[in-house]
């Protein structure tokens, strides 16, 4: 049976920590900027993890990971 390809797009956007929970970054950093307060922008820098209901999902788009 031939491998499966992980799709190259979620592979850029997640990581798997050692426990198997998935991290993401968060969006709406990328532009319109000037009106989110400094609060907002640096909370936006963090990672944070995919929510367990999209995981299975997530999962399945990195099946050797």
């Amino acid at each position: 049976m031939p491998k499966i390809k992980s799709s190259r797009a979620a592979a850029k956007r997640f990581k798997i920590t050692g426990k198997g929970k998935i991290k993401r970054a968060k969006a709406r950093s990328s532009h319109l900027l000037a009106k989110k307060s400094r609060k907002n922008k640096r909370k936006l820098r963090s990672s944070t993890l995919v929510s367990t209901a999209e995981r299975k999902k997530v999962k399945r788009m990195l099946p050797y990971r």
